[in-house]
């Protein structure tokens, strides 16, 4: 927004002085300052002025008067005028410079600064100040993007009347008498204007003038070229003008006063008369509010209108505001002031100070013919195809890795937390492979050490123990272990289904545990990238296996643990497992979230781990060498009651280890977790569901998710609808995304793994198409937006 300045002066003359008022404000709105001050007497400045006219009217150049003038000759007369111009130009910047003003001066300087763009307003009825070269003043010549216009004190708003629409900018050219001047070169530049509807009236008659400017469709710019003239009353502060249409008529403002207010008030907003002393033409037109006159405020050369408006209109139509329009050609014109003395001092602005100038711009917006609209029902239409090709392509498994790579992301933005108190991990790490008790030991445990670490847990009462180490041979020695196992009813262990890829035969289980308490270790990891996704919880193994168990350890453990409190176990009509009043929905084997086509076998939930930064995250976990040597810290040895208990290997050497969502970015060991970890997840996410609270992950139906792709693709397409702008359009997108995958990830705290991939991609596509059918459309207006005028 550019700035306002308002110079009031008020009653008084150069004899007496001039009481002034600033007001300083932001274009359009009210005055943020207004300060008085005065202007002294002067009364040099009349004298030099007409010290000056004289001169320029002695140069006898041929201009668009009335009257032919003769081409100048003497130098002297050249030399007369350029020092008179100096020395009004230098009377009255010492007259700005004055006491009395100083405060409005250092007001005007402190409140602007040179980058702003300035309107600057001279209100005054006073003749002679309006015909005085303010643009000379050191005050403003130092703002670059300033101009100063005229103002009378009385001026008010237009009423304006509802018009016909219009698809071009509306100039009424009025071409008058032409005798002794070039007014062809003025049309042919009225031509050229992009987006223009010029009417030329050549030489017209006084009721054809007049039938135009009653046109209901209105007009945006009234130009006149011509001979014209300003003719001062005796007082010398009246002035009254006067245009030539042909050879014979010629008529003042007034003759036309009712023609010209319905032409303000169909729109009218713009004068531009390109001919000899307008200022008289100005003020009459003042008189009936309309809004910007452009004119020559003195007889200007024929060559010096031409260029002018060549300037002008190539400025103003090419994207600049009227006032630096204004200012780029009168600056201009300097360049011919060697032929034409004070060339520059001729154009000026009369402005109605309730109007803001309008811009070649805004005019285009406004006249913009309507654009052909994309329906909303073409956008639903779109997106409805988009999204039967996404769901296609994703049935036939298409997205199913990048699917469960953003699943995985997801799942390492949930937040922490705390450890499952209802665990203690025992872990056999490399030190304890070589503690005394293991030096006969067959596998990772050996007899004595098991014995040993079975005394020393049944010390703490646990509720269940869980051996997640294999042990596919009796027990020789220790008939008190053999005992052990044989009789308690907590201690649960494993064994390995076989697998006809990797393990035709698999591994039985310890021979003196009872097949109630064994449990298969098998876990399911995605063949594409070895990563555990899913949760075994039952299956029927091969005849020829050596495991024969059907349940998985984690789910043992988990049972016993629950059933000790009371919480029972069964099925629910459609076969998904409930204990207590939780239900684990088990995974499709056709479609499930992400999976496509996946490997049927048993019971498989999704696993929906603890979140966890380290495996410290999981669960307490002490090693063999801690029990055995009785290291178990007092405070947690008080909290190891009713515990579930799980021993397993956490030694690298040993090569039980497995990745995870969480693996992703990690290093070394922290890249995959041991299995006694792995088994503790299982564990957690059974118990944390049913006594926690904890949401199983689950999914929608097909038809769920399919609804749930087809309203991000639509929400795509309307976006894309809404908006035309690039920036804002894109601003959208990706802010519609970040809702997509923001949303996504808080379903996923409560359980709701969506499909957030699928999703994304119909939401682009579509986005995409209705942005390709847009630009499609045809829509002349794109030609108007950005006019450009090449004068050569």
């Amino acid at each position: 927004m550019g700035k306002l300045v308002v110079l009031k002066f008020g009653e008084g003359s150069f004899e007496q002085g001039f009481p002034v008022t600033l007001q300083i404000g932001e274009d359009g709105d009210r005055p943020a300052v207004e300060l008085a001050g005065r202007l002294p007497p002067q009364p040099e400045i009349p004298q030099l002025y007409r010290k000056w006219q004289s001169a320029y009217y002695s140069l006898g150049l041929r201009s668009r008067l009335e009257a032919a003038a003769v081409q100048i000759t003497n130098v002297c007369v050249l030399e007369d005028c350029y020092n008179a111009a100096e020395s009004l130009s230098r009377s009255l910047n010492n007259w700005l410079s004055s006491p009395s003003f100083l405060a409005l001066r250092d007001k005007f300087l402190e409140k602007l600064m040179p980058a702003d763009a300035i309107r600057v307003i001279l209100q005054t009825e006073d003749l002679l100040l309006q015909r005085l070269p303010w643009h000379r003043c050191d005050l403003f010549a130092r703002y670059p993007q300033a101009e100063i216009a005229l103002s009378t004190p009385a001026y008010e708003e237009i009423a304006l009347k509802t018009t016909s629409s219009r698809t071009q900018i509306r100039i009424l050219a009025i071409l008058g008498s032409s005798a002794g001047i070039d007014i062809q070169a003025d049309r042919n530049l009225l031509e050229t204007l992009p987006g223009a509807d010029v009417k030329f009236l050549v030489e017209p008659s006084r009721q054809e003038l007049d039938r135009q400017l009653w046109s209901t469709q209105g007009w945006d710019i009234l130009f006149f070229a011509g001979h014209s003239a300003s003719q001062t009353t005796a007082s010398q502060n009246e002035v009254t003008g006067r245009i030539y249409l042909n050879q014979t008529e010629s008529l003042t403002i007034a003759d036309l006063k009712h023609a010209l207010q319905t032409a303000v008030e169909n729109g009218l907003s713009v004068a531009i008369f390109n001919s000899c002393d307008g200022l008289g033409l100005a003020r009459d037109l003042a008189s009936l509010h309309i809004p910007q006159v452009v004119f020559m405020r003195e007889p200007v050369p024929d060559r010096v209108a031409q260029e002018f408006l060549k300037s002008f209109l190539q400025a103003f139509a090419g994207g600049k505001s009227l006032y630096l329009s204004v200012r780029e050609a009168r600056e201009r014109l300097q360049g011919w002031e060697s032929e034409y003395p004070a060339a520059s001092w001729l154009p000026v602005i009369y402005q109605n100070l309730a109007e803001i100038p309008p811009t070649w711009q805004q005019w285009m917006q406004r006249l913009r013919p309507p654009r052909q609209r994309l329906s909303l029902r073409r956008v639903c239409f779109t997106s409805t195809i988009v999204t039967a090709a996404v769901v296609g392509m994703r049935l036939l498994g298409l997205f199913q890795t990048i699917e469960l790579q953003a699943f995985d992301q997801l799942m390492r933005l949930r937040p922490i937390e705390k450890a499952d108190p209802r665990l203690l991990l025992v872990t056999v790490t490399e030190e304890d492979l070589q503690l005394p008790e293991q030096k006969q030991r067959k596998g990772s445990l050996s007899d004595l050490a098991l014995e040993k670490l079975l005394q020393k847990l049944e010390q703490f009462h646990p509720q269940v123990i869980g051996l997640d180490i294999y042990r596919d041979f009796p027990v020789e020695k220790l008939p008190s272990l053999k005992s052990r196992l044989q009789k308690s009813d907590r201690l649960f262990a494993i064994c390995k289904v076989s697998d006809p890829e990797f393990d035709p035969r698999g591994v039985q289980p310890p021979p003196e545990v009872a097949p109630e308490r064994i449990g298969f270790s098998d876990v399911i990891a995605d063949p594409d990238d070895n990563i555990v996704r899913r949760h075994l919880l039952n299956f029927d193994p091969p005849l020829t296996s050596r495991c024969s168990a059907n349940t998985a350890l984690s789910f043992q453990l988990a049972h016993q643990y629950l059933a000790a409190k009371g919480i029972e176990t069964r099925f629910t009509p459609n076969g998904n497992l409930q204990l207590g009043n939780v239900v684990f929905p088990r995974l499709q084997p056709f479609h499930t979230g992400g999976y496509q086509r996946i490997d049927p076998k048993g019971y498989q939930l999704l696993l929906n781990y603890r979140p966890f930064d380290s495996v410290d995250d999981i669960a307490v976990a002490v090693t063999l060498g801690d029990i055995l040597s009785d290291r178990i810290p007092p405070n947690l040895a008080r909290t190891l009651k009713d515990r579930i208990v799980l021993i397993g290997l956490a030694a690298p050497s040993t090569g039980d280890a497995w990745s995870t969502p969480y693996s992703i970015g990690r290093q070394g060991l922290q890249k995959q977790i041991p299995g006694i970890y792995l088994q503790a997840q299982m564990v957690s996410q059974l118990l944390s569901a049913v006594l926690d609270g904890r949401t199983p992950l689950w999914v929608l139906p097909l038809w769920g998710e399919i609804v749930w792709i087809w309203a991000w693709s639509l929400v795509g397409g309307v976006v894309v609808w809404c908006w035309r702008s690039p920036a804002r359009l894109g601003l959208s997108v990706c802010l519609t995304i970040a809702a997509l995958y923001g949303s996504s990830w808080i379903l996923l705290l409560q359980g709701g793994w969506l499909p957030l991939v699928p999703a994304a991609l119909a939401l682009v596509v579509t986005g995409g198409r209705i942005a390709v059918v847009k630009r499609s459309l045809p829509d002349s207006s794109n030609l108007l937006l950005k006019p450009t005028l090449k004068i050569d």
